[in-house]
């Protein structure tokens, strides 16, 4: 029997290489380069003109497109960042640390979904039945009418799937599952493309909402091609800290919803719970004012957040001072102190600068800028900002202000938990006042820290 023909695929950019080399030739990452077996292309010279031609072909304007239903999972914070719900015939492709709650989290949904008499199967390719029932008892779950399958062969999953015709169906996890048309062992970059393609096909064809879950690499990224996330509908991932109690998902990608959109959940006894009022999570109590804290009204996809953003500015022992950022882009706070030295008058190159986003939350909207400059001037000057103030705002390399989107919803937010002043850019200054909070509107980084003065 002749040797299978191999070569190496980059799992980032998918380039190809006919030897391992330590760096991708294509898009030039470290260490991403896997071995994957090299399948037979279709013999050339074929009769395209017998395969049917333009048969197909429609009209765009006489095409009535119908509205997808929606069905909600029973856990809501799932179903915001889904947009609604799942829709028939869509693929869901969920990520996140090992622990961090796929596995629960899909349970509780599936588990809710059968006891409204849905038609559901979860697929377990790495644990076994009596560990997925334990789970559901440690859970306290229902789960009388749901379907499981421990299995990760591809065409014994297929032909499950064809049997039942389930209305949603979990694989968990997709780089367990192997096909027997691939040589190259599971999770390889072509087994995990393959099998993928595959289930993408039949959710297509049979209107069954296939949620597929999937590893991450060290850098927090989903694991295997990136090709993965192209051929889905719905990208998710999971964030924090395993060590805290609170799971945020996240959508990077939805065909039928809205784009970063942001779910807030606790991980407790019972598994995850959603939890209400977001903002609480993200703002500290503190007992007094305390300097370097200031309060963000961030859009989370359809959902204004308050975060509370902390800076502390310190003398510098090092010749090159150092700028760390946690939650939030490094290299845009080196910005923001450029601008503040130009346009603020205000000097921290012999200053270590640190700024943190409370409570894991990844921020990476510009409407940040001018809470991060306020949060920076009133640590170095020691000096608090009043507390129930709130900021929003995005700082250019002029000095300028620039309006942030959905500057109302923001600012009525900010209103009903209570906050009674309000920095904003003069664009998304109110046209009348808003009941409980007082708007000041600014548009020069200068006049923002005038302000401050006169606090």
């Amino acid at each position: 029997m002749a040797k299978a023909k191999t070569q190496y695929s980059c799992t980032e950019c998918g380039a190809s290489s006919p030897k391992w080399q330590g760096q991708c030739p294509g898009c030039g990452q470290w260490n991403t380069l896997v071995e994957a077996v090299i399948e037979t292309a279709q013999p050339a010279g074929r009769n395209f003109a017998a395969l049917g031609g333009a048969d197909g072909v429609q009209l765009l304007a006489g095409i009535r497109p119908r509205e997808e239903p929606r069905q909600p999972t029973g856990v809501e914070e799932f179903d915001r960042v889904l947009g609604g719900g799942l829709v028939a015939g869509g693929v869901v492709l969920i990520g996140g640390d090992p622990g961090i709650g796929k596995s629960t989290l899909l349970l509780q949904a599936l588990a809710r979904l059968a006891q409204t008499n849905q038609n559901v199967l979860y697929v377990s390719g790495e644990e076994s039945g009596e560990q997925v029932a334990l789970r559901a008892r440690r859970l306290q779950l229902d789960v009388g009418s749901m379907q499981l399958l421990a299995e990760i062969n591809l065409e014994k999953i297929l032909a499950t799937l064809v049997k039942l015709r389930p209305a949603v169906a979990v694989i968990d996890s997709i780089q367990t599952v192997w096909s027997d048309a691939m040589q190259s062992a599971p999770g390889s970059v072509a087994q995990v493309r393959e099998c993928a393609a595959q289930l993408t096909r039949f959710a297509k064809q049979s209107g069954t909402c296939v949620i597929l879950v999937g590893h991450v690499t060290k850098e927090g990224s989903l694991a295997g091609p990136r090709v993965l996330e192209h051929m889905v509908d719905t990208v998710l991932y999971f964030e924090g800290d395993t060590h805290s109690s609170f799971r945020l998902v996240r959508a990077v990608k939805n065909r039928f919803g809205a784009v970063n959109e942001l779910g807030v959940f606790a991980m407790t006894e019972k598994g995850l719970r959603g939890v209400a009022n977001p903002s609480a999570l993200f703002l500290s109590q503190h007992s007094l004012d305390v300097a370097g804290s200031c309060v963000l009204c961030t859009q989370e996809g359809t959902r204004p957040l308050l975060v509370e953003i902390q800076a502390l500015v310190d003398g510098s022992q090092m010749p090159n001072p150092r700028r760390l950022t946690v939650g939030l882009e490094q290299n845009r706070l080196a910005m923001l102190l450029a601008v503040l030295h130009r346009h603020g008058g205000i000097v921290c190159a012999d200053q270590d600068v640190f700024v943190n986003a409370v409570g894991g939350v990844k921020i990476a909207e510009p409407a940040a800028d001018l809470a991060v400059l306020l949060a920076i001037v009133s640590s170095l000057r020691n000096k608090p900002l009043p507390g129930k103030l709130v900021v929003f705002g995005e700082v250019g390399l002029a000095g300028e202000i620039r309006p942030a989107p959905r500057g109302q919803e923001r600012l009525k937010e900010a209103a009903k938990l209570g906050f009674s002043h309000a920095i904003v850019p003069k664009a998304n200054a109110p046209r009348q006042a808003l009941k409980g909070i007082e708007v000041i509107a600014l548009d020069r980084i200068e006049q923002a820290i005038e302000q401050m003065r006169a606090w």
